[in-house]
């Protein structure tokens, strides 16, 4: 068995996110996702919104562009989350887009380096660790979180790049893949690892057979979850997230 879930796309406006999140905890929807892509919204700031107004369903953010954000505060942000609501929050980190990082002044010579020096430092603070590490890009001096997660946070790591996704096997305690990836990447992956296999499909259709389908080659395939997003183009998301909904929480 699958998990099924939905994104709620940053292209659409915050202000419309409450009546989304409140449909997929309504309909059955097993987890909604959200992405931090630049300069649209917060990641964090949405999937606390999400939390707070659900009970049952479950959020992920994926993903969080790493040059963007010091890793003690994707740490503090993420643990404060998840003891505010134990286990119903997923987080995913990757490069970000290289465009977007050079805006801000933060794109970086080795995105790989960063990602695995960030990668285990955050893994580190979440695990209650105090951290000293003098690296390339990360650098902390006695850091530890004075809440730390309660219960172990596993945390993502997303990419397509065969580099990447063989840092995310080694380092993340699950991967994540986009819609880019075709069903050749999706077997690729899981066959390279044990841990879960988050993959994005993007479609626009209600046709339940076709998306039925879709997603159990790609439950074939190897994922884990099939997280199910529209184009950047629709905007009946609450619609979208009620049919994710209807096909059922779980797929086999």
């Amino acid at each position: 068995m699958i998990t099924l879930g939905a994104v709620y796309r940053p292209q659409l406006p915050p202000e419309n996110l409450r009546s989304v999140v409140l449909a997929a905890e309504e309909s059955g929807v097993d987890s909604l996702w959200l992405w931090e892509d630049c300069f649209l919204e917060s990641g964090i700031a949405c999937a606390s919104a999400a939390l707070a107004w659900t009970s049952r369903l479950k959020v992920g953010v994926g993903l969080l562009p790493v040059p963007l954000r010091n890793v003690a505060l994707t740490a503090m942000e993420a643990a404060t989350l998840d003891r505010l609501f134990p286990g119903r929050v997923s987080i995913g980190v990757g490069h970000g887009v290289q465009d977007w990082m050079g805006q801000v002044g933060a794109r970086v010579a080795s995105p790989l380096t960063l990602l695995r020096e960030y990668t285990g430092a955050l893994k580190a603070l979440l695990a209650g660790e105090r951290v000293t590490t003098s690296g390339r890009y990360v650098n902390l001096t006695g850091v530890a979180l004075d809440w730390p997660p309660a219960a172990p946070m596993p945390v993502y790591v997303g990419g397509l790049g065969a580099k990447t996704l063989d840092l995310a096997a080694e380092v993340g305690d699950g991967t994540i893949l986009d819609a880019s990836a075709d069903l050749d990447r999706v077997r690729a992956t899981r066959a390279s690892r044990e841990h879960p296999v988050v993959v994005y499909v993007e479609t626009d259709s209600r046709d339940r057979a076709f998306v039925t389908d879709l997603v159990s080659s790609v439950a074939e395939a190897g994922a884990t979850s099939v997280v199910l997003q529209q184009s950047a183009a629709s905007e009946d998301a609450e619609g979208f997230v009620r049919f994710v909904g209807s096909l059922g929480g779980a797929s086999a």
